[in-house]
């Protein structure tokens, strides 16, 4: 255009919004569904999936040891596994609530009871802490079979269970596309 012509009338661009998050509320609690990628909010803490040895939050990048190879055998051997459907805290920002539910030694490696437990123990966890936000992946969903489906109905029954008072915001990392279907099993 050059600088002398007028722009032709019409209408004004506006955003609308696309279809990667939905949102409810849920007994007080604003639940959005968002992909991953897509934060609808910033979080205090988020939930990482894990197995009873802590292998999947495990640092991958290979360094030299700072101490002596036989202390650290010693420690390996000396290594308890933690309880399926445990929750182990981990400081930082935002804060990492370790979900215990898989045991790499059993066949499938998770279990429902370990999941519903461990989301009662996240919940509570997150109480106690006075988390206002969380984010949470559906469990099992990626490392193992459970259907998406089913973990947000295990999701609503550890939410219907545990009195919240300062949680205000739970972020629920879902698949794209997928927020609308999965959100209204919460309803």
């Amino acid at each position: 255009m050059s600088p002398g012509e007028k722009r032709a009338a019409g209408p004004e661009l506006r955003v609308i919004q696309g279809g990667l998050q939905r949102e409810i509320s849920f007994r007080g609690l604003l639940v959005v569904a968002a992909p991953p990628e897509n934060s609808p909010f910033r979080v205090e803490a988020e939930v990482l999936e894990e197995d009873t040895f802590l292998v999947m939050s495990a640092d991958l990048e290979v360094r030299e040891p700072s101490e002596p190879i036989i202390k650290i055998m010693t420690r390996l051997l000396d290594t308890e596994p933690q309880s399926p459907g445990s929750v182990l805290l981990r400081e930082g920002n935002p804060l990492r609530f370790l979900a215990v539910v898989h045991d790499f030694n059993q066949e499938p490696t998770w279990r429902e009871e370990w999941i519903a437990k461990a989301l009662e123990s996240v919940f509570r966890k997150a109480e106690s802490r006075h988390v206002e936000s969380l984010a949470i992946p559906l469990l099992c969903t990626k490392y193992g079979r459970l259907e998406e489906r089913r973990f947000v109905v295990l999701l609503r029954d550890a939410l219907e269970k545990t009195p919240l008072e300062t949680l205000k915001r739970l972020w629920l990392m879902v698949p794209k596309g997928r927020a609308g279907e999965l959100l209204k099993l919460m309803e």
